[in-house]
């Protein structure tokens, strides 16, 4: 799930001729072992649970007398019911499977050394993209299952654009210095603005740090804000966006949403999450396109990152962890046709990269002018920079949040960064 936003509806489409193909049928060795409930802690009853259940529908067809019980509850609700058990020992309360968004998934791995299965060897994550699998490493030692990514693109609107004299190739491998002059340029002939902004969530921020290839933390988990480049070169990027006129500011999902979708705006930087909010606007059918997203323009940077994302962990508690670790290596790591069926009728994109193969991923999307979008999103990911998001990461955020409106009125970079650092530091131990 996206952080600072709510997971959009499923993305609404019919599978009939796409899946008759059979592309992607389960790899793995029907298992012999006793069948179970297994309890899943999930958020979102439209998108996580909904695919868990989907999962477990498919599983359960070779092993009767399977099912999954998902719970429901708010992400907020989720982490601090896990948190509150891990802290105190009490495993009785805990699920089979949780879902852990991938930001705060270091945290727990780190912080409660024992607490999750260990699946290294006993599923194949070579299969996943690398910074998927690179975030739920600890001592080399692999836990969890990548479930959906957040790989960031460049949705632009062709019309607006047009208008200013831009094409699609005037897009394509920009750094941001660049995409803010044509900014200033849609400005300047159409009126609209080139990006809307929440000046109190990081969301963005946080997407442009790790396309250079660095986080808050560096790859010992050292807090990592003075002396960062991806960092100050995102920050001066936003102020410059600010000064340059060419931001929309918003303060909440729907004033993002609303600026999109009545056209307020020409492009977006985000997650494929966002695809079912810009195609929910009819009206603008044949009218967007995707690119990806510019380049902070520093050593080690590139054109594509992540926002959002979760994946799924066993709990070394769970009486039922063996059928728990068989059920999501079978379906999750194996399955590709689950894929292509959860990519539409889900919305959810997941993190198997050999899913791009499937009937799903290669149809054109007549919203985007016919062009393979999903093709495009999933050819991305594999380049998404992998970086230690480490246990203090939505510390961090706070920090940062607390820091942009200072940043959007004028204060001065360096300013904005030793503040981040200070308040960090003094949680940071």
């Amino acid at each position: 799930m996206t952080p600072g936003f709510n997971r959009r509806r499923a993305i609404k489409a019919t599978l009939g001729s796409l899946l008759g193909s059979g592309v992607g049928q389960c790899a793995a060795a029907t298992t012999t072992g006793p069948s179970s409930e297994i309890t899943v802690w999930a958020w979102d009853v439209n998108f996580n649970a909904a695919v868990m259940q989907d999962a477990a529908k498919r599983y359960a067809a070779k092993h009767p007398g399977f099912s999954v019980k998902v719970v429901d509850m708010a992400k907020s609700d989720l982490e601090q019911k896990l948190q509150i058990a891990l802290a105190s020992g009490v495993s009785r309360s805990l699920p089979d499977i949780v879902l852990i968004e991938d930001y705060n998934a270091p945290k727990y791995l780190r912080s409660f050394r024992g607490a999750f299965e260990p699946l290294s060897g006993r599923v194949n994550h070579a299969g996943f993209a690398k910074y998927k699998v690179d975030l739920m490493t600890v001592d080399g030692k692999v836990y969890g299952i990548p479930f959906d990514t957040g790989v960031t693109a460049l949705y632009y609107r062709k019309d607006i654009l047009a208008s200013a004299g831009f094409a699609e190739k005037d897009l394509e491998g920009i750094t941001w210095d660049r995409y803010i002059e044509i900014g200033k340029a849609v400005v300047a002939a159409t009126n609209k603005k080139m990006i809307c902004i929440n000046p109190f969530d990081n969301g963005l921020l946080r997407a442009m740090v790790q396309s250079g290839g660095r986080w808050y933390f560096d790859k010992d988990g050292k807090l990592d804000i003075r002396g960062n480049p991806a960092l100050r070169a995102t920050l001066d990027i936003q102020a410059r966006m600010v000064k340059a006129g060419i931001i929309k500011p918003s303060t909440n999902w729907a004033e993002w949403v609303g600026a999109i979708n009545r056209g307020d705006v020409a492009t977006v930087v985000a997650g494929p999450w966002v695809t079912a909010s810009i195609k929910a606007e009819k009206k603008q059918s044949g009218l967007w396109g995707v690119v990806p997203m510019p380049s902070l323009g520093v050593p080690g940077a590139v054109n594509v990152s992540n926002d959002g994302g979760s994946s799924w962990y066993v709990l070394s508690s769970s009486k039922s962890k063996a059928q728990a670790v068989d059920f999501l290596g079978q379906v999750f790591a194996n399955d590709l046709q689950f894929y292509q069926e959860i990519l539409l009728s889900r919305g959810a994109m997941g993190s198997l990269l050999a899913a791009r193969s499937g009937p799903a991923y290669s149809a054109p999307d007549a919203f985007f002018g016919g062009a393979r979008i999903w093709q495009q999103l999933s050819d991305y990911v594999s380049k998404v920079p992998s970086v230690n998001y480490g246990a203090f990461t939505a510390e961090a955020g706070a920090a940062v949040n607390a820091q942009l409106p200072a940043l959007m009125r004028g204060t001065s970079t360096d300013k904005v960064i030793d503040a981040i650092h200070t308040q960090l530091a003094s949680q940071v131990r």
